[in-house]
């Protein structure tokens, strides 16, 4: 399976990218890091400083700790979150059990749930478009739910359903593909052609 390692050769840097990436509002220190990373602190503060001087995070001193957060005006910013939200949480779930979900066309995430934002009422964090094994989905977002520690709402139609909804230019569907999204499996001209 794919992961991070395939562009990035630091150990240390991709489980900081994740951890990071992850909670994207939470501001995180060196020791706090380590704790969490399982690594070095020396190999940490390296590499904190290292992203804060190619603009990928910013930090601060505050008292007698530097704390660290994603820069959400570096140019690849929407990338990386992106790369993160398909190699770690619900995205690599649904991306790693692909075969034991069914026949999947189309999923994606909202980029609202990836930057662990509030959701407004009714949108949807995951939609998948094909035949799906319902409980076997439920059990991937109920552990996501458990990790991130908010609700996921998620929606499932088939194809036909998905591209009836589409011709008619259903409110519903319109919503949700107007929204920012991560492609999880399948192709983005595709999913709006």
């Amino acid at each position: 399976m794919s992961d991070l390692s395939d562009f990035i050769v630091s150990r240390v840097r991709i489980k900081l990218l994740k951890t990071l990436l992850s909670a994207p509002e939470e501001l995180s220190y060196v020791r706090q890091l380590s704790r969490k990373i399982d690594e070095e602190i020396n190999a940490v503060r390296r590499e904190l400083l290292h992203l804060v001087k190619v603009g990928i995070l910013k930090s601060q001193p505050r008292g007698n700790r530097v704390y660290f957060w994603p820069n959400k005006d570096y140019l690849f910013y929407s990338e990386l979150l992106a790369l993160t939200a398909k190699t770690s949480g619900l995205g690599q779930a649904v991306i790693k059990n692909k075969g034991k979900l069914g026949r999947i066309t189309f999923a994606f995430m909202s980029m609202t749930l990836a930057k662990r934002l509030v959701a407004r009422t009714g949108q949807v964090d995951l939609l998948i478009v094909g035949e799906v094994v319902l409980p076997q989905l439920s059990a991937i977002v109920k552990t996501a739910e458990a990790e991130t520690g908010r609700e996921i709402n998620y929606s499932v139609m088939s194809l036909e359903e998905f591209s009836f909804r589409k011709r008619r230019r259903d409110p519903f569907l319109i919503d949700v593909l107007k929204d920012s999204r991560i492609m999880l499996i399948g192709d983005d001209q595709d999913l709006v052609a």
